[in-house]
């Protein structure tokens, strides 16, 4: 057994190896003891707290210091014996490659988490979080970008040399996608300048829906009749945009002729059984109810009214009760609502000309 022990393979023992393989069991199991009760314990404290760090912190620990732990530990073990100098070189690629990974990813968590906490205060935070997917994705590739540059030139690569490709290969790119470029600018214009979030009902020039999904290069809107709309970005700030979520009360015009036909005495009635028929409603605010002007068939009325809140559903509700309402009290005063008319006036030729011949004489 001695014998077998002493054995010598790639310049360590057999016993330096079972050593080795030893440590590292029994470093992986005492920080799995660690995570399962200390770690646990630190969760349940940091849960019962008012402050949310504790609570990042321990995530930040369960999450990225425990897989360093057991890289850490597995790199000195495997360090402490006897390597060539080609796995020394690949055991310390490695362990760069495990630890830039992990710091990364730590450096991205932490600053994409801050993000969310300082804009979770503002006004409308959580509808506000959901459209960071863009933003996000372009931080962790400037995060990436960053992270291995300075992994190659641990290395011993020559970064100044990439980094100068870069950026004569950036402007070239620059030039190739000035498009991408444009609506990569104007997301982080809707996103810092807020003209609209996912949710609201826009209307852009001739098309109308609601605000599904705010990206990088396109806003998606899906429209009443149930399709999705893609805009691009630029399109969408160099339009004009009606924002009707944004509306805090609905300005209301509507008009209503009655024929030529009507008595003075009961025209002079309408605007204020008009206006009668409009404060009748809930949730409104009466503006004005006037004879607007003689139209070629009809008197014309014009009516004008806010409805609070910016609910379309519940403006035409209202706009269908007064719609009946004036229906009603029309039929009770034996008005008629006028419709287009023409009157065709026909003249006999020859009486005429008689006419023309006598006045003559």
């Amino acid at each position: 057994m001695d014998d077998f022990l002493e054995r010598v393979y790639y310049d360590n023992t057999v016993q330096e190896y079972l050593i080795a393989f030893g440590a590292i069991i029994l470093g992986i199991l005492i920080v799995k003891l660690f995570k399962k009760y200390f770690l646990k314990q630190l969760r349940k404290w940091a849960n019962k707290t008012s402050t949310n760090i504790d609570d990042y912190i321990v995530n930040i620990i369960a999450r990225f210091g425990i897989p360093a732990l057991y890289a850490i530990i597995v790199y000195v073990i495997i360090s402490s014996l006897t390597l060539s100098e080609r796995a020394e070189n690949i055991i310390s690629i490695a362990i760069t490659v495990v630890i830039t990974y992990l710091i990364i990813q730590f450096v991205s968590t932490s600053i994409i988490s801050l993000l969310k906490v300082y804009i979770h205060k503002q006004e409308k935070g959580e509808e506000k979080i959901k459209q960071i997917g863009g933003l996000i994705l372009i931080i962790n590739i400037i995060i990436w970008i960053i992270g291995l540059l300075f992994f190659f030139d641990n290395m011993g690569y020559d970064v100044t040399a990439v980094i100068a490709g870069l950026g004569v290969g950036g402007i070239a790119i620059a030039l190739a996608a000035q498009n991408i470029l444009g609506d990569l600018f104007n997301y982080f214009v809707i996103f810092f300048d807020r003209p609209f979030e996912v949710g609201d009902f826009l209307i852009i020039d001739d098309k109308l829906g609601v605000v599904e999904y705010i990206g990088v290069k396109t806003t998606r809107i899906k429209s009443l009749s149930g399709e999705q709309l893609v805009f691009s970005n630029s399109d969408l700030t160099n339009s004009r945009i009606h924002n009707y979520k944004k509306m805090a009360k609905r300005r209301v015009v509507f008009g209503i002729g009655v024929t030529y036909e009507t008595p003075f005495q009961k025209l002079k009635k309408i605007p204020d059984l008009l206006r009668s028929i409009v404060e009748e409603q809930e949730d409104i605010t009466f503006d004005r109810s006037h004879f607007q002007k003689y139209g070629d068939s009809s008197l014309d009325f014009e009516v004008v009214y806010y409805v609070a809140g910016a609910d379309y559903n519940k403006y035409m509700d209202i706009q269908e009760a007064i719609n009946f309402r004036i229906f009603e009290e029309f039929e009770k005063m034996d008005v008629t609502i006028a419709y287009p008319t023409r009157t065709l006036y026909v003249v006999n030729e020859n009486e005429e000309k008689e006419k023309h011949e006598l006045a003559e004489n």
